[in-house]
């Protein structure tokens, strides 16, 4: 763990859009989308985000078992908040992801994976909470070979102010010179900031990435001003304006910081596939008929 000190920064990202994370339904699944909404489309190369839970797992209550699925054209992202989940895909990958692990599949031409609390822990009880993010892949990386992989919470680099209130996890990317385990596939910051009361500091922005904030838990005001307080399941959008943002806890706080360098392509989603033309969806929905994009049983 570093601790880094609060840096001044000369100009302060403006705020673009304030949203709700308003309850949507996945099937049988209840939880928060804040990204996209009526409002907001995407967050150029960011295109979903959901946050599901807290939900009580148990022997007769397991909600967010995701069976096998396809995916095909951009990167499904997972941060474990709470809990356990099996992860299992048709690259012959399996493994337990805990509380503050995140798994980073890059779907590229295509894979199958399936996702859900562990049997272990589904015997055992608990809290199950986390979020899904959907990043794009641009045109020439569409169809690149499928990856996937797999970060503990313990072998994360973890940067702090210099008072310890504030601790950041560094996912991906780069803050003040500290990197991400993941390897990404494009520029893009991933960083889950933990800030107790009165502590604060100041994320750099690059200038080229379209950014925002999410707020898991707790209450933070932005920028230090008394006019951006951001509230529990809030999403900010910022512009591209300025050289960073600053947060400050005001309780207890759990915020996901994300940006990343827009592509500015077109895109064309349907279900589980993200290309760029309706003819690459249909092409999608053929390869998997086939079988072009591996096989995973039920287990």
């Amino acid at each position: 763990m570093e601790t880094i000190s609060k840096k001044n920064i000369m100009k302060l990202n403006t705020i673009k859009t304030i949203e709700r994370s308003d309850f949507v339904n996945m099937g049988p699944i209840k939880l928060r989308q804040p990204l996209p909404t009526n409002k907001l489309e995407m967050v150029d190369p960011f295109i979903l985000l959901h946050h599901y839970g807290p939900y009580d797992i148990s022997e007769t209550n397991n909600p967010f078992d995701l069976g096998p699925h396809p995916h095909r054209g951009f990167e499904p992202i997972t941060f474990l908040i709470q809990g356990e989940q099996l992860h299992r895909d048709s690259l012959g990958n399996e493994s337990i992801v805990k509380a503050g692990d995140v798994q980073w599949t890059t779907a590229g031409r295509g894979i199958i994976h399936a996702e859900g609390p562990s049997k272990a822990f589904v015997k055992k009880s608990g809290t199950l909470e986390g979020i899904q993010l959907w990043l794009n892949l641009p045109a020439e990386k569409k169809m690149i070979p499928a990856n996937y992989q797999h970060a503990k919470h313990e072998d994360f680099n973890v940067v702090s102010s210099e008072d310890g209130k504030v601790n950041i996890q560094i996912i991906a990317g780069d803050l003040d010179h500290n990197y991400g385990k993941i390897a990404t596939q494009t520029a893009v910051n991933a960083f889950m900031v933990d800030v107790e009361v009165g502590g604060e500091y100041a994320i750099k922005i690059p200038e080229s990435h379209q950014s925002m904030l999410y707020l898991l838990k707790g209450n933070a005001r932005i920028n230090d001003s008394e006019n951006l307080k951001l509230n529990e399941n809030q999403l900010i959008e910022f512009n591209q304006d300025g050289e960073g943002i600053l947060i400050k806890g005001k309780e207890t706080s759990k915020l996901l910081f994300l940006s990343g360098e827009p592509f500015n392509e077109n895109v064309t989603s349907y279900g589980p596939y993200v290309m760029n033309t309706q003819t690459e969806i249909m092409e999608a929905m053929r390869d998997f008929q086939m079988g072009k994009m591996g096989f995973l049983p039920v287990s």
